[in-house]
Order: C-alpha cells, then structure tokens, then sequence
C-alpha cells in the first residue's frame, strides 16, 4: 500500500472520529447537562402562576420553576436560571442561552417550526379578564371588538397576536409589564386582558375587582409545553418521558391544586 493511500485512509479516520465526537456531543444534550452538572433554564418570570420572580425572596416561583426543579432532580443537577422576555423568547432560545424554556408556553405550530417543544402538560386557552362589574358586557369577541374598549396586552406574546387579529376596532395599550395588567384593569386603566384561562383563573381568585366570565368557554383551545433549541433531540425525548412520569405519579395533579385550583 503506498504512503499517500495510507495518508488518505488516516485523515478519513481522523474526521471520522473527530466530527463524530462533535455531532454526537451536540446531539446528546442530556449527557452535556449532567456532566456540566446544572441544567440552563430560561424563564419569564411575569406569568403568574406558572413563572414569577418574588423580589422578596430573590428567586424565581411557581408551577412551571417547581417542575423544573422536578426535572433537575431526576438528572441529578442543579438549575441556574436565566432571564428572558416574550418578544425575545425564541430567539434566545434558537441562540441556545439556555437548555430549555419553562414558563407557562403555549404549544404552536409556529413554534414547533423553529424550535422543539415537548408535549403538553397543561391545557390552556385564550379568554378575558375584566372587572366584576363588566362580566356579563365582555363575554365574546364581538362585544370586546369595539372602538370603546380598551384592551391592554404585554407585548411580544400570544395575547399580543390574538388582540391584533381578532379585535382590530378595539383600543389597543401595550404595557411592558405583564405582572401589572391585572391591577391596571381592575382600577379601571383598561377594561380587558386577553390572556390564559390559567393566567385569568388565577387573578380572578386572587383580586375580588376581577373575572373571567367566559373561563370555561375559551376562544381557543391550547396546550403548555417546554421550549428547547433544535439540537436538543436528545433532551426533547427525555423530556418527554418525564412529562409522562410526573403525569402518571400524581405530580401534575399536586402542583395544579397548589398553584392553579387553590381557591
């Protein structure tokens, strides 16, 4: 066998090994995680009562950080959360700023085309949050869609998208901070919020100026399901199988009675 042939069967060899290693290493995002010992978890903290940050304790709280916490523990790894905004949700999740995305996230098909998302875990849909006094005046699109109305979303979201397309003739206000929606409505700066039937249950209990007239009676039917970058195969299935575990051993059903129908 002559020298160059031998060469060319070792540099072969090489960029076998090496780029396997590469490709494989990318593709096991399970193993990365527990060889690095933490798991990177990107949160909005504004969407009670899935994700919070209480500023009085300095931490993160809520359904979806406890089933973080969950899905840590079942790794055997740590969480270090990192910060992110719904206008920038997928992209620093397709940029890989964290491993995964918990926070109360809606399953779409528009989603599902730039990133991965597990199945879903809770159901969810789009409804109204208005003041007690106009429970029965916002109780269908048609009566929200009207120039007299004003209907204040946070933006970059699904309620954002939902308020733009099916309430053109109503006022639109967009308020950068979603944890204050709640209470600007139920002080009369705005009548509606479009939100999630989980989101409005959860002010509705909460604060005695609001409800959620049309809760069981959504406009959509949706589903809440963790967000991870493309690559993540791997994670994606192992996900999966816990999301099937945590369903099949009671956890849903113990964090849905402390976090949502704790009324």
């Amino acid at each position: 066998m002559n020298k160059k042939l031998i060469l060319k069967i070792l540099i072969c060899f090489y960029i076998f090994v090496f780029c396997g290693n590469i490709v494989y290493s990318k593709q096991n995002k399970v193993q990365e995680i527990k060889n690095r010992g933490f798991i990177i978890v990107g949160t909005t903290g504004d969407y009670r009562p899935m994700s919070y940050f209480n500023y009085e304790k300095g931490c993160y709280e809520g359904f979806d950080m406890s089933l973080a916490e969950d899905l840590a523990k079942s790794l055997g790894v740590s969480i270090k959360y990192v910060s992110t905004s719904w206008p920038v949700l997928m992209q620093d999740t397709t940029s890989e700023k964290f491993d995964l995305a918990l926070s109360g996230i809606t399953i779409t098909a528009e989603r599902k085309k730039q990133a991965l998302m597990s199945k879903g875990y809770l159901n969810n849909g789009k409804t109204v949050l208005c003041r007690v006094e106009d429970k029965n005046k916002y109780t269908d699109i048609k009566k929200i869609n009207q120039p007299n109305v004003r209907v204040m979303e946070n933006p970059g979201g699904l309620n954002e998208k939902f308020a733009k397309k099916n309430l053109p003739k109503a006022l639109l206000i967009i308020h950068n901070n979603n944890n204050e929606i709640a209470k600007l409505i139920s002080e009369g700066k705005a009548d509606v919020m479009i939100t999630d039937t989980i989101e409005a249950k959860y002010y509705s209990q909460k604060n005695k100026r609001l409800a959620a007239p049309v809760i069981n009676h959504s406009f959509t039917k949706d589903k809440i399901g963790i967000l991870m970058p493309k690559n993540s195969k791997t994670l994606l299935k192992y996900v999966n199988n816990f999301i099937d575990k945590e369903y099949k051993n009671g956890r849903l059903y113990e964090l849905t009675k402390i976090y949502i129908d704790n009324d």
